[in-house]
């Protein structure tokens, strides 16, 4: 049996809403007149299609022109609409003379039929500094490998790409595409489902202890509860896996004795505050937290993404690695 100690879990919480508040981020009116409805087991109604596309345009940490300095709600808004526009309107071109294989048109990804959201100047609000902490040195080794060895094998190739799983941070955070989440609930549990791998989360609520700490999971054992109008959920039970999505550079590994804290507020009727905190020691110096808003999106529909069906990517890749390898043994004759 383990348990989020109570003072972890509140430490990680008032230090991603300090930072967030220290930002100038959140309206001091939080708690307004509007109340979301109350369902029969006493949860809020979160039920809906939630979508963070708007914060795909606000860069992970810190960017350098506010480093050590609080923006101006002009210069917040400029930069994100620059950032925006520079990036809808850069078209990759030289297909010609390119030995690559090109990359999407940007007509394929949400952001480019969705406005960006001037909400922050970056998506980690804990550390104060906007940044992430530093990788462990085991951290930047398991790096260092995963590009050495990527593909060896079926088995070192990034878990996304292999269609198993994109991991909490992959699910949740902002991306490319399948930005809309699909949250559901029945008593006693909230559902969160995203089309990217088609994965669904569902998360007891007020269940209790975690399953027993031999058994590990690919998004760790969820356990929700309410305080008010905030959905907060922790997790714990990470199965180690070396090459996993997560924010920031490389795919550093997810190692067990993670624990993640994620909490969804509600700001009013149509939008979600979303935080999410992790504390991975095997992994980062230090805890860490991002922050950004989810926005109900009635009009956002989900298409199967059929992750294997269309995984052609797999074998050309392993099966391209596997001829360089014979033309490199055959050049050294």
């Amino acid at each position: 049996m383990i348990r989020i100690p109570a003072g972890f879990a509140k430490s990680l919480l008032s230090n991603a809403v300090a930072a967030v508040c220290a930002l100038g981020l959140i309206s001091s009116a939080i708690a307004q007149e509007w109340q979301p409805e109350i369902l029969s087991d006493g949860q809020p109604n979160i039920t809906g299609m939630w979508n963070n596309v708007g914060a795909t345009a606000t860069p992970v940490e810190m960017p350098d022109e506010f480093e050590g300095r609080v923006p101006t709600a002009e210069e917040l808004a400029e930069f994100i609409a620059r950032r925006d526009e520079a990036r809808k309107g850069n078209v990759w071109r030289g297909f010609e003379n390119s030995n690559g294989v090109g990359a999407y048109e940007n007509y394929w990804f949400d952001w480019y039929w969705s406005d960006a959201v001037a909400d922050a100047p970056a998506l980690v609000v804990d550390p104060p500094n906007g940044r992430i902490p530093a990788y462990t040195a085991a951290a930047q080794e398991a790096i260092r490998l995963n590009v050495v060895e990527e593909h060896n094998s079926a088995a070192t190739v990034e878990s996304g790409d292999r269609c198993l799983s994109r991991g909490v941070f992959g699910m949740m955070m902002p991306t490319a595409y399948n930005n809309g989440k699909l949250i559901l609930q029945s008593p006693g549990y909230v559902m969160i489902h995203s089309e990217m791998i088609h994965n669904a989360r569902i998360i007891p609520i007020d269940a209790g202890d975690h399953i027993d700490e031999r058994i590990k999971l690919w998004e760790g054992d969820a356990r929700g509860h309410w305080e008010g109008n905030t959905l907060i959920i922790e997790s714990t039970n990470f199965k180690y896996v070396r090459s996993i999505r997560a924010p920031g550079r490389g795919n550093p590994p997810q190692n067990e004795g993670r624990k993640m804290i994620e909490t969804f507020t509600f700001e009013d009727e149509n939008t979600l505050r979303y935080t999410l905190t992790v504390d991975d020691p095997l992994t980062y110096e230090a805890p860490w937290t991002v922050a950004f808003p989810y926005l109900k999106d009635a009009e956002y529909k989900q298409y199967e993404y059929a992750c294997h069906e269309g995984n052609y990517a797999m074998e050309t890749r392993l099966s391209g690695a596997r001829v360089e390898e014979r033309g490199i043994a055959e050049a050294g004759r």
